[in-house]
């Protein structure tokens, strides 16, 4: 029987780490650093639930069904497991995800040396998506050339800046402002949602998988496990980057009071440890980590659509690449604007998906359970997107005023209402092969 080495093992982690960590994942814990002062760690807590807890917990529980969605998300049947699949797919793929890797790699890194002009980000995205396009052609050698090549790289230039935040603070913890003294879990919790983590570890588990595959590995118990230990070793290194990443953040109130986005506390902070290489280094590590990420999105994306509609998996790969190249060249902020309310409405029920698989034998019939659940769960997320986009005033004002509306959590205690219903149903209707008989 088949079995991967060591080092296979440990690549296939880099690799799986290197996939997770693209531009939000470094551009979103500095400002929460930053804003949260005194209660940064309450807010990492929250952050590392949603940015680190859930996505390895998704990896885990893919890997026990084969690494696809579409076995994940059975219990709701084909049309609204397919569709559900479609939206992460596009969501992380060419609609939002991947576009912003180049994007955001572009503003963060490039844009201070050479402009942020129409011109240059068409001229740098164009050859980004070309070397997405390569890669991405060769799916089964995503091991090698990620997990032996870019990811250790990038490993190292994270290090670099990790240890630096530690070693070389720009200076003292600052004030939080009004919403970090109020909830600093909360906020934390909610900012991770924007490092798409969750919704990218639905897409990437059926690469995982294929990359153990890639290996020769067939028996599906080890495929679970090494696909287990790839999201904890990934899991580990996403923590230790935030960590250091907040540490950045808390410790930059003198050198970037005011700012914005985790983007400019980055680039005060590189530029005044660094100096005159900051700009240089900080260019590169943006660069390397979006392309990692962009790339694993694109061969998700790829292989996931190639099974739904009749074309080959290298025409979408240049599909996909075309349609992101378009997509970035909009600009980040409409991106970004665009984004937020719909990844608040579909994150709820891909929350619910994951969370329920693993508690499958606790009740009679999964669709039961799982289908309802989820449907609640997406109606009222719909509610939280409306707010995120400036639209409550179109909501009614008992709608607008739910519990942990505030948090962005409109969700979750009617999901649980309604899932202490479903089990109550669920246990009186009993399996459904003995309510035949």
């Amino acid at each position: 029987m088949k079995v991967l080495k060591s080092q296979d093992i440990l690549a296939l982690g880099f690799m799986t780490f290197a996939l997770f960590v693209g531009a939000g994942n470094i551009i979103f814990p500095p400002i929460v650093g930053l804003q949260s002062g005194p209660s940064v760690w309450m807010a990492a807590l929250g952050f590392l639930v949603t940015a680190v807890g859930l996505p390895v917990v998704t990896v885990i529980a893919l890997a026990k069904v084969g690494g696809g969605m579409d076995a994940l998300s059975s219990p709701i049947g084909k049309i609204a497991g397919g569709l559900l699949a479609a939206a992460a797919y596009l969501a992380v793929g060419p609609l939002f995800a991947t576009p912003r890797t180049a994007t955001v790699s572009f503003e963060v890194g490039l844009a201070p040396l050479t402009g942020e002009s129409p011109l240059a980000l068409f001229l740098y995205s164009s050859v980004y998506f070309l070397v997405v396009f390569f890669v991405s052609l060769y799916p089964g050698r995503l091991l090698d050339t990620v997990g032996r090549f870019l990811a250790p790289l990038k490993i190292i230039a994270l290090a670099i800046l990790g240890i630096a935040a530690f070693a070389l603070p720009a200076g003292d913890v600052g004030v939080a402002t009004p919403e970090y003294v109020a909830a600093p879990f909360s906020q934390g919790f909610i900012n991770g949602y924007l490092t798409m983590d969750t919704l990218g570890a639905l897409v990437f588990g059926i690469v995982i998988v294929n990359a153990i595959r890639s290996r020769g590995v067939e028996s599906p118990q080890l495929i679970t496990r090494y696909a287990i230990i790839a999201g904890l070793i990934a899991g580990v290194g996403l923590a230790l980057v935030y960590i250091s990443l907040f540490r950045l953040g808390s410790g930059s109130h003198a050198i970037a009071a005011g700012a914005s986005n985790g983007a400019a506390v980055l680039h005060a902070y590189v530029q005044y440890t660094f100096g005159s290489l900051g700009s240089g280094f900080l260019a590169v590590l943006i660069s390397l980590a979006c392309l990692v990420t962009a790339v694993g999105l694109t061969c998700a994306c790829a292989e996931y659509f190639s099974k739904v509609l009749p074309l080959s998996y290298k025409t979408l790969v240049v599909i996909l690449a075309l349609f992101s190249l378009f997509v970035s060249n909009l600009g980040l902020t409409k991106l970004i604007a665009f984004s937020i309310p719909v990844l608040t409405a579909i994150y709820p029920p891909c929350i619910v998906l994951v969370a329920l698989s693993f508690c499958k034998g606790f009740w009679q019939e999964q669709g039961r359970i799982v289908g309802p659940v989820m449907l609640v769960s997406f109606i009222f997320g719909c509610i939280d997107a409306l707010k995120g986009a400036g639209l409550a005033d179109w909501l009614p004002a008992q709608l607008a005023h739910l519990p942990l509306s505030e948090q962005g959590l409109a969700w979750l205690v009617p999901s649980v209402m309604i899932l202490a219903v479903a089990v109550v149903i669920d246990r009186m209707l009993g399996k459904r092969s003995e309510a035949i008989a």
